[in-house]
């Protein structure tokens, strides 16, 4: 499994410092440039948006407004079709747990991934639980949580065997402890191929680990869950696959590092790895940069307020809480220069078209992005459905 990291005498230490420090300043500036509740909201749409886009990788199509549906207890009437969105709700609240620190610092270890495993799999529908066996004779069901028990071929790659995954995970938890900041970002792209590589549940292991390597990115950037390079990578799936299975292969030479696996290969993967992580970044701060997010809540809202499916001076309100990042609900009525009991409906309507949210009816209102309008609000966020 050898080289875990890119080597200190590797030509492209530089590059890799490079963008590794770039990636920093770019997610720090578009963090910083949102209040805190539009994070919030824009970290809850990112769930559904990083669900999608990894599911995706998988061949499963589950749109994020059917994802958003599933959240809300909507499901399909066909079975194959609910069961898809089960395994999205399942993969939002792993995230969710990530989001809220439970893999902090322990993302790239033993214990970290067979929890993501589990919890992602314990969510499943007993029908999305089962492999097939190397002859396709039978069925074998996936154990939530627990690593593989037999051994397993993935394209042209033999896996180690299973009775090695103890040991191996061991050395791949020591390798990516206690690092400095540029290896911390980089090892989010190597730990990602080579937890792949061990391939250590019978299935699961691409969304446990671009969910792994999304929270060692959170952890080694504090990204507020903002961004995610799932999104880049399903747009350049050949190139993502072709990447890491390049990574597969021995050393090709002298100068191809000093351990058992190309250097030069893993190299080539981190290099991608960050740069399409910094394009996510660019693409999200082109979405959400304050006068173009503003612009295109503003006009949709103009548009529902003269089709009468907004109320007058709904606008108003929604500009208060882009500005704030919330809106205390006794302030409503002094924002519009109304009445409470106007104040109150226009609260109301904005609440059930979903575009505010609230913890209770004391709570402040804070803004939500439903998926619905992620065409108007973050055209190409996703594809229309």
């Amino acid at each position: 499994m050898e080289p875990l990291l890119v080597s200190e005498s590797s030509s492209a230490r530089s590059e890799l410092a490079d963008l590794a420090l770039e990636l920093t300043a770019k997610s720090t500036a578009l963090r910083n440039s949102l209040p805190s509740g539009v994070v919030r909201a824009l970290s809850d749409l990112v769930r559904a948006m990083n669900c999608y886009y990894s599911n995706l990788i998988e061949g499963h199509d589950t749109h994020p407004i059917d994802i958003e549906r599933a959240l809300n207890e909507d499901y399909s009437s066909d079975a194959k079709q609910r069961d898809l969105q089960l395994e999205a709700k399942a993969h939002i609240a792993v995230q969710e747990w990530i989001d809220n620190d439970g893999l902090k610092e322990k993302a790239a270890t033993a214990e970290g991934v067979l929890e993501t495993h589990r919890r992602f799999c314990e969510r499943l529908p007993d029908e999305l639980l089962w492999v097939s066996s190397p002859d396709g004779d039978k069925q074998e069901q996936l154990i939530a949580g627990e690593y593989r028990q037999r051994d397993v071929i993935v394209g042209k790659h033999i896996a180690i065997s299973s009775g090695a995954l103890p040991r191996f995970m061991a050395r791949f938890e020591k390798s990516y402890k206690n690092l400095g900041r540029v290896d911390a970002i980089v090892s989010a792209a190597s730990a990602h191929h080579r937890l792949l590589w061990m391939h250590p549940f019978l299935d699961g292991n691409g969304r446990v680990a671009r969910l792994m390597s999304y929270a060692m990115l959170r952890d080694a950037l504090d990204t507020g869950g903002i961004w995610s390079v799932a999104r880049g990578l399903a747009r350049n799936e050949a190139e993502y696959k072709s990447l890491l299975a390049q990574c597969d292969l021995p050393r090709q030479s002298e100068r191809d590092g000093r351990g058992n696996l190309s250097e030069k290969a893993l190299v080539n993967f981190a290099i991608f790895f960050l740069k399409t992580c910094i394009d996510q970044v660019d693409f999200m701060e082109t979405l959400v940069n304050p006068k173009g997010l503003r612009d295109r809540i503003l006009v949709w809202t103009e548009e529902e307020i003269q089709a009468d499916r907004l109320p007058l001076k709904s606008n108003l309100v929604l500009e208060s809480v882009l500005y704030r990042g919330e809106l205390l609900r006794g302030e409503v009525a002094g924002v519009l220069g109304t009445s409470d009991r106007h104040a109150r409906r226009v609260t109301s309507v904005l609440l059930e078209k979903s575009v505010l949210v609230s913890e209770s009816t004391r709570a402040p209102l804070l803004l939500n992005f439903p998926a619905s309008l992620a065409g108007r609000w973050m055209p190409g966020l996703f594809p229309e459905q």
